[in-house]
């Protein structure tokens, strides 16, 4: 199933239900729905204007690391759908016309600020200080690497929703 926020560019499966109990296991999610465990993906947002990069940050996440990845390229349609679903981790450009990413780094971080954040930018970002990048929880530079891009992606989600002790312990009847 395809959902599409900007033509050609993004890619959907099916969507993480943010009502029921979740553990994470590496991409994918585990879960009791009605006493039966299903296995969803996490969700990814990104904000890219570019669309070459667009679709390289889409094509990794989703079919390397099987993540659901929304993209858009307009932030205020980011922050519209931050607002309105569930997500795992958001990924975003830093220079976009119309808004920044720290602007909208900002803007995310009063509106859910448990969500992971990874900031790309093709500027160097080594020795800049802190101040001036903003809270992101993680900067990338570009070119990306697919290694660099998928280990920030799986870090950035475990850690945004850790294991349950159960899971931990392998426990799956606890969650039936």
């Amino acid at each position: 199933m395809f959902l599409l926020v900007d033509p050609l560019l993004s890619c959907t499966g099916t969507a993480t239900p943010t009502t029921s109990p979740v553990g994470q296991i590496g991409g994918m999610e585990v879960g009791e729905i009605g006493g039966t465990v299903e296995v969803t993906r996490a969700r990814i947002l990104v904000v890219e204007d570019d669309p070459e990069a667009a679709l390289f940050l889409v094509h990794v996440l989703a079919s390397r690391c099987r993540f659901e990845v929304i993209h858009t390229a307009d932030p205020v349609t980011a922050l519209r759908l931050a607002a309105g679903e569930h997500w795992d981790l958001v990924v975003t450009d830093l220079d976009m016309p119309g808004m920044t990413g720290l602007e909208l780094l900002g803007a995310l971080r009063q509106l859910a600020p448990a969500l992971p954040v990874a900031v790309v930018s093709a500027h160097v970002l080594d020795g800049a200080p802190a101040g001036l990048l903003g809270p992101a929880d993680r900067y990338l530079e570009k070119p990306l690497r697919v290694d660099q891009l998928i280990a920030t992606a799986t870090a950035l989600i475990g850690r945004g929703r850790p294991l349950s002790d159960d899971l931990r312990r392998g426990n799956l009847r606890a969650w039936l």
